[in-house]
């Protein structure tokens, strides 16, 4: 049985109609010129209809299909050709335009000779998606992965006018983009509050799946708060039943009273279309990042300078705590916010802003949509007292760097984990500073395999206790008893990690 996969919805190819086995399919696309917009345009006002009257959703189509565009984009890769593949061109010109002897048959088509590789050739593709105008002077908001890449972009309303589109800026960790054209009084569709939702109630999507204009869909909200589904690095998906399929990226979730509570992103599916589970980013994400991206072309968000990881049962039990709410502090950076406030490794946050921390990703999804510069209080948990600290949310910086963990023989092998010494070159090799002891194998079915330890892992502290040598390793590992929990503090890649391992 094929495994199911989670798909972004976007770059539908026009001329695949209703084909599922090529919904990313690419087409050469002619870039189109913009044409004037009339002098004016109705703008839709939010609807009152709260329920499912007895005639649809009539009113709510008609108030947000005029500002859900059709988006349009032609793209251009380099590839390498050789002869190889000029003779695979040229049986398809001849293919379509005849045999030898036709203007593109042998005598009249030349490609480079030889059999080695020619120089790069252009290739032009494209794709479409959908879009969502949330301004009347023409701004558009839609998914990253709709216009990603794109050389040129062209905007289609419902009523056929046509613009060429500017990417204003984009935001690939949420896959959010804005595009820009020109033009007055345009139809929008105001924006919801996408936090006053409830799981069971209508909801609409609006867009252009396989390129059928202006298609509105209905279903219910299936689930809030959606993460951890692997598809942007930033998620708190709404998660609905209403049908989308490629095409509708970008396009409009929108309540009973016609308001976008959401952008859709994404399906769940085992066959690569519609199986009653879609994704869209809420308001409360897109706005802020809609408003950032105009007013300054880029995204800024808040950032504490910690690395934070989901508490367990095993962990919680380790750490003296009645349940494994919260996210668990496995490092600091050094000088960052969280530094320069007190927060220590090994701190259990529990509150935000006296908003209750569930895990690791409540507590990233209200960092970063904290204003930089705001001073927060967060409630840690150390050493089983509690205490708070005011921080000084700072921006969040650029990507970090990750290295590749190579490990050699092991030395020796306590409780499953088998380690040596961290020498110059090996941690240079992993990527990591300080001291500790290097993972070179682990036992299957072990305390330290079932807690996640693995090969290439650096041990820092045992119990909380450092660890800066095997012979530390082995004095620390003989004082633990059979049947026991460890609090193991690894680096992994350059990355601080917990773990709690029954010995």
């Amino acid at each position: 049985m094929r495994q199911p996969v989670r798909q972004t919805i976007g770059r539908a190819s026009a001329a695949v109609a209703l084909s599922a086995l090529l919904i990313v399919g690419s087409q050469s696309l002619a870039p189109s010129h913009a044409v004037s917009p009339p002098a004016s345009a109705a703008v839709p006002v939010a609807l009152t209809m709260n329920a499912a009257p007895s005639n649809g959703f009539t009113e709510v189509a008609k108030a947000v299909t005029p500002a859900v565009v059709n988006i349009t984009t032609v793209t251009v890769e380099k590839v390498a050709d050789s002869r190889g593949g000029q003779e695979e061109l040229r049986e398809q010109m001849e293919e379509f335009f005849g045999r030898p002897g036709g203007p593109f048959g042998p005598r009249g088509f030349r490609g480079p000779q030889g059999s080695g590789p020619s120089a790069p050739q252009e290739h032009q593709g494209g794709g479409q998606g959908s879009g969502v105008i949330v301004s009347q002077d023409g701004y558009i908001l839609t998914n990253n992965h709709v216009v990603e890449g794109a050389r040129t972009v062209t905007i289609t309303l419902p009523d056929k006018r046509e613009f060429v589109g500017t990417i204003v800026g984009a935001d690939p960790k949420t896959d959010l983009a804005v595009v820009k054209i020109e033009g007055q009084n345009l139809p929008t569709v105001s924006w919801g509050d996408a936090t006053k939702l409830q799981v069971g109630e209508y909801v609409l999507a609006v867009g252009n799946p396989f390129g059928l204009n202006s298609t509105v869909t209905l279903g219910i909200v299936s689930a809030l708060g959606r993460g951890r589904m692997g598809i942007t690095q930033y998620e708190d998906f709404i998660q609905t039943d209403a049908a989308i399929n490629p095409g509708n990226s970008g396009g409009a979730l929108v309540n009973t009273k016609g308001e976008l509570v959401g952008i859709n992103t994404a399906i769940f599916s085992q066959t690569g279309g519609y199986q009653g589970v879609g994704f869209a980013v809420p308001t409360s994400m897109s706005k802020p990042i809609y408003e950032s991206l105009v007013k300054t072309g880029k995204v800024v968000r808040g950032f504490l300078g910690v690395s934070i990881q989901d508490l367990n049962q095993d962990l919680a039990k380790s750490f003296g705590l009645e349940d494994a709410k919260g996210a668990l502090i496995s490092d600091v950076k050094d000088d960052g916010p969280a530094s320069q406030a007190g927060l220590k490794q090994g701190d259990i946050i529990k509150a935000y802003q006296g908003v209750r921390v569930e895990d690791a990703v409540t507590l990233q999804r209200q960092v970063t949509k904290t204003p930089v510069d705001a001073k927060v209080t967060i409630r840690v948990i150390r050493a089983g007292h509690e205490k708070d600290l005011v921080v000084t949310v700072g921006e969040q910086p650029g990507s970090m760097k990750t290295a590749k963990a190579e490990t050699a023989e092991a030395d020796y092998v306590f409780a499953g984990v088998a380690v040596q010494e961290l020498d110059q070159n090996t941690a240079k090799e992993l990527g990591v500073k300080g001291k500790g002891v290097v993972v070179t194998a682990v036992e299957p079915n072990s305390g330290a395999k079932k807690a996640g330890v693995m090969r290439g892992d650096v041990i820092r502290e045992i119990n909380r206790q450092p660890v800066k040598s095997v012979k530390e390793f082995e004095a620390i590992s003989a004082r633990l008893k059979k049947g026991e929990y460890a609090l193991i503090l690894i680096d992994r890649r350059g990355n601080a990690l917990f773990l709690s391992a029954k010995i």
